[in-house]
């Protein structure tokens, strides 16, 4: 019969077999570069503080997110990758004079510069309008504030509406007769 073998012999070859950190298992020349600069040099004791970083303000998030929203409904995308120009131009048949050409007409997926940036704004005014006829209905303000919020409101979203509107009679000239 076997003997048995000794439970602290058992448990010494087994943990040094199952730990990858343990120098029977490593490669002598990583030990060798690992311990050798360390036994001669020694690392400077640094004081190092944690960067503590504060959170923007509510207000500052709320410009970026309309900037944002300015920039990918204007069509900055469009602009970088397809490189319009700017403004257009067209010749007066009758006079033969040159005339600038904000609306790129008739072609729906194509845009000068000019026009994506102003289509954009009367977006970013209608979003702006809406806004303030969330902040008209605020219990806790004045009812002059109340009612200044409202008009502003309701009049940025109805001009931003009339106007998209009329952006797209330029552009398409047949759109909904």
């Amino acid at each position: 019969m076997a003997p048995k073998p000794d439970s602290h012999t058992l448990a010494s070859t087994s943990a040094a077999s199952s730990d990858p950190s343990s120098s029977s298992s490593m490669d002598p020349l990583f030990l060798l570069l690992n311990f050798l600069p360390f036994s001669v040099l020694r690392p400077p004791r640094l004081r190092l503080k944690l960067p503590t970083f504060t959170l923007p303000s509510p207000m500052t998030v709320f410009s970026l997110v309309l900037l944002t929203y300015f920039m990918v409904v204007s069509g900055i995308v469009y602009d970088v990758i397809v490189e319009p120009p700017g403004i257009g131009s067209t010749q007066d048949p009758y006079t033969g004079s040159v005339k600038p050409l904000v609306f790129m007409p008739g072609r729906v997926n194509g845009q000068y510069i000019i026009e994506g940036l102003s289509s954009g704004f009367m977006f970013v005014v209608g979003g702006v309008g809406i806004i303030l006829m969330d902040l008209a209905l605020d219990k806790n303000r004045a009812k002059s504030v109340k009612v200044s919020y409202a008009t502003a409101g309701i009049s940025s979203v109805v001009t931003a509406y009339v106007m998209s509107m009329l952006f797209i009679r330029i552009k398409i000239p047949a759109y909904l007769h």
